[in-house]
């Protein structure tokens, strides 16, 4: 299936969606954000899929929002209630599936914030990472404050969001924002060997595998291994 902005795809146990505007360098818009809720919706409601990963047609993964959609909703109470209809950033934190990133040239704004609520990202060592939203007098607003002081020290994320400058790949892995970084021509041969080597015989173990870690966070250490154990028992059963 496919849109003008995004392309799904599907092959065995994995989905692939593209953002697919290159000559915006896919930044993404409100139909890229109405495609990609129908698509995740699509993926996470497909029993066949396992792993979900997100790739960028051309140049770059994403420059991020389309910042010339800024403004145009007839009022704020109006954009404000579109967004909590469909709320992007909730969905991917709450997805169950899988999800992997192919990061390659720039990955701003909410572009790599689309990356950092998934569960890994690869990087091409051509990929640049910034949240430039502070040039313009705003926060990430797609949860880039959040979800960075998760992945790497809160000092240097915080760092990071004020002064709106780039990450390298290499310096992305270092931080801890990206779990590999490999040539450009081998981006998509490594996503897609990753991908294969997350399935499982039992599509319910990756989903659980994911569940447990995710919900582990959030808890006291006694409790998490707890419902580890009530996990591993349905599993069993």
């Amino acid at each position: 299936m496919a849109t003008d902005s995004v392309l799904y795809e599907k092959n065995g146990a994995t989905a692939r969606v593209t953002l697919n505007r290159p000559d915006k360098r896919n930044a993404i818009n409100l139909a890229m954000r109405d495609a990609l809720w129908t698509y995740l919706q699509a993926a996470r409601d497909d029993p066949d899929i396992q792993v979900l990963t997100f790739a960028g047609a051309g140049s770059c993964f994403s420059a991020g929002a389309d910042i010339t959609e800024f403004g145009t909703a007839p009022s704020l109470l109006a954009a404000r209630r579109a967004r909590h209809q469909r709320d992007l950033w909730w969905l991917l934190e709450e997805f169950p599936l899988l999800t992997v990133a192919a990061l390659h040239g720039h990955c701003y704004g909410a572009g790599i914030e689309l990356a950092l609520y998934c569960d890994l990202r690869v990087a091409a060592d051509d990929a640049r990472i910034a949240l430039p939203e502070v040039w313009l007098g705003y926060i990430p607003s797609a949860g880039g404050t959040q979800m960075l002081s998760r992945l790497m020290p809160p000092g240097v994320a915080l760092d990071f969001v004020c002064s709106g400058e780039e990450l390298t790949a290499q310096e992305a892995l270092r931080w801890g924002l990206v779990n590999q970084v490999v040539p450009r021509a081998q981006l998509d041969a490594t996503i897609g060997d990753l991908a294969l080597s997350l399935q499982s015989d039992r599509p319910a173990l990756p989903r659980a595998l994911k569940q447990a870690v995710r919900r582990g966070l959030d808890l006291p250490l006694e409790s998490a291994l707890r419902c580890d154990t009530l996990t591993a028992l349905t599993l069993c059963s």
